[in-house]
């Protein structure tokens, strides 16, 4: 008996030795948290528990240089509830009031918000969803609601805020106004103006409730977010509308792979318009890249305007010269360059030569007095700028390419190759800038798309015009030149967008692409110039690639009336205004045009008028003089009237008049 006892007593002091012991070790590691490892243990709670939120700056504003917004930040906001925050009796003395607010706001009843609110108590909801996607005015509207009032943690209303990106006007120039998804993923001009543009992050202390929901401390952030700055941009909303509708619909009709339109200001360099669309799986047209800017290849023949000027300049020949088209076929290094036209054109001058777009008569003549020192030849376009980007102000820009004389890839067929627009790459707004130089009378400008950068009435930075080359010729020769443009219009390859209305120059280009694999091949469309020809006020270029061959792949036919309708629509709205020595001196057109509305507002009219091919603004004054209300789609001469001409009027009834 007193060995089971001592056995017994042996047992207890071993069980009482290893419970110090253990008691000894959880004190030694519970002061080791306290004292060495507390601090990294509170931080980490903390850390888990507060949290410092961003709180991303209101980007800047876009506008376009009539003062119209083109994108903006819009503050969005979504509502939740915290249910367990407010005092039993505040909750049941301001559930009606919240409830009837909540449904004069939101579109459901009363009823129905007591009793999701009482649920939401009833089950813990911390973070029970109020309403989302609202604007700032609904924001501050519902704060102020009851029970909302006491604030986040007396009332329990949750705020999250995020900021969203809108076009208020659509998505115009899309690709040229851009977008910034990260530090080094965006485009356009929020991408290149993002230093400006983006502004300065504020933070929130945020505090977690449940698992990945958090609501605000304060009421107040920590550090409020600075708005960055506007962006003035270049581009007229009205030019802007006029391209883009002018090229989709050419795009469509010849279902294109993608095209581009730029219209710049002569003498600035202002871009006014922009529009790059591609087509989608589906047959529609998006913005899909900036093409205007990105895509580098080789011109064709809108290059010879290039060609022309060198060898006037250069007083290599005059535009009198008589070349041989020699049946359209010509051969260099057993390569041949061909006409357009089979058989050629016989014998016919360098102006004509270039009036028709023959690659026989240009390429014979920059041959014949460049081959021998090609040099010459290419050091006028590098002094053009064109063998380098421009430096444009968004970022993406591409890469031309000018072969140099002494390289490995200079070879026999190089130089009479570039004569008619190959072995030469250059981007649409290069060519742009070369044909804007002749129109602004030798000064060949950069083009740009922002022209000032602003933080409410304050200028923070001003853009202004670059001058690339200050005389890219003599007077003597643009002069020539300029009037072989026009002449391409008037009795050449573009004649079909001749207008006795308002003069144009430019040149036609029609490119093959990929002309090495004839199983891919496809052709780039092209047209290039200014308008009006004798005073010119804007620069245009249209590419448009890989028509469908079977409705037309000429420059003339697919891009040229692109062309000629941003021109018809600038210059009916703004026609070009000349001086006058004679104030008194009466116009024909103008007199005509006149006598003709007089006429018609002089009539006696019982039926409606036909107003086919009638001034927009002539026919609406006509019209509502009749007591008829107007409805007008469009710009220009009517083309087309709901109501049709000879029935009866009705005072009051309403016409609707389609122009164009």
């Amino acid at each position: 008996m007193a060995v089971t006892d001592k056995n017994i007593n042996l047992r207890m002091y071993i069980v009482a030795f290893t419970i110090f012991v253990m008691a000894v070790l959880v004190m030694v590691k519970l002061n080791n948290i306290l004292w060495i490892e507390g601090d990294f243990y509170r931080k980490l709670a903390k850390e888990r528990t507060v949290r410092n939120f961003t709180i991303p700056a209101n980007k800047g504003n876009v506008y376009s240089s009539d003062g119209s917004l083109l994108a903006t930040s819009i503050p969005e906001y979504t509502i939740r509830f915290d249910a367990l925050s407010p005092k039993k009796s505040d909750f049941n003395e301001n559930i009606k009031a919240l409830s009837d607010s909540l449904a004069v706001m939101l579109g459901n009843s009363t009823g129905y918000y007591q009793k999701v609110l009482q649920k939401a108590r009833s089950n813990n909801n911390r973070y029970f969803l109020i309403a989302k996607k609202l604007s700032y005015t609904d924001y501050m509207r519902i704060k102020s609601f009851p029970l909302f009032r006491k604030g986040p943690y007396k009332g329990g209303i949750i705020v999250e805020q995020k900021i969203v990106r809108e076009h208020p006007i659509g998505l115009i120039a899309q690709r040229t106004i851009g977008y910034e998804r990260s530090d080094n993923d965006g485009k356009g001009l929020e991408f290149a103006f993002k230093e400006y543009i983006n502004g300065r992050s504020g933070h929130r202390m945020m505090q977690k409730i449940a698992k990945s929901q958090w609501k605000p401390i304060n009421d107040n952030n920590e550090l409020e977010p600075q708005d960055g700055y506007d962006i003035i941009s270049t581009i007229d909303v009205y030019v802007q509308d006029i391209a883009h509708h002018a090229l989709l619909k050419q795009l469509e009709y010849y279902e294109a792979d993608h095209g581009c339109v730029v219209v710049m200001e002569t003498k600035t360099g202002e871009i006014k318009a922009i529009s790059n669309l591609g087509r989608a799986d589906d047959g529609s047209y998006y913005e899909t890249q900036n093409y205007a800017v990105a895509e580098s290849h080789e011109p064709g023949s809108t290059f010879k305007l290039f060609d022309l000027i060198a060898l006037l300049d250069d007083k290599k020949v005059d535009t009198s010269q008589i070349y041989d088209t020699k049946g359209g076929v010509i051969e260099y290094h057993k390569k041949k360059v061909r006409d357009s036209r089979r058989g050629g054109y016989g014998k016919i001058s360098l102006a004509r030569g270039f009036e028709l777009s023959s690659n026989t008569v240009i390429v014979q003549a920059v041959y014949d007095n460049y081959n021998d020192n090609p040099k010459e030849f290419v050091d006028r376009i590098n002094s053009y700028g064109l063998n380098k980007p421009l430096g444009l102000q968004l970022i993406g820009e591409g890469k031309p390419y000018v072969p140099q004389p002494g390289d490995k890839k200079w070879y026999g067929t190089t130089l009479p190759w570039m004569a008619f627009g190959y072995n030469i790459s250059l981007t649409p707004l290069q060519i742009l800038s070369l044909y804007n130089g002749v129109a602004n009378d030798g000064v060949m400008v950069k083009p740009f798309f922002v022209k000032e950068i602003k933080e409410w009435n304050k200028t923070i930075k001003k853009y202004d015009t670059e001058i690339i080359n200050p005389e890219i010729a003599s007077k003597e020769t643009l002069a020539k030149v300029r009037a072989v443009l026009e002449n391409v219009v008037k009795r050449g390859t573009g004649s079909k967008l001749y207008s006795k209305d308002f003069s144009m120059a430019g040149k036609t280009g029609t490119a093959q692409v990929n002309y090495k694999d004839k199983s891919k091949l496809f052709y780039a469309s092209s047209f290039v110039g200014y308008f009006p020809a004798n005073e010119p006020k804007y620069s245009c270029i249209v590419v448009v690639h890989k028509p469908n061959v079977e409705a037309g792949y000429y420059g003339a036919d697919v891009a040229g009336p692109v062309f000629k309708r941003i021109a018809q629509k600038i210059y009916t709205d703004s026609p070009p205004t000349n001086h006058i020595k004679d104030i008194d001196q009466k116009l024909n057109v103008v007199e005509k045009s006149y006598d003709a509305y007089y006429k018609k507002v002089q009539a006696n009219y019982t039926n409606v008028p036909n107003l086919k091919g009638m001034v927009g603004m002539d026919a609406v004054a006509l019209l509502e003089n009749l007591g008829i209300k107007v409805n007008v789609k469009g710009v220009g001469k009517v083309k087309a009237q709901s109501i049709k001409a000879g029935e009866k009027i009705i005072k009051n009834q309403i016409i609707t008049l389609e122009l164009s």
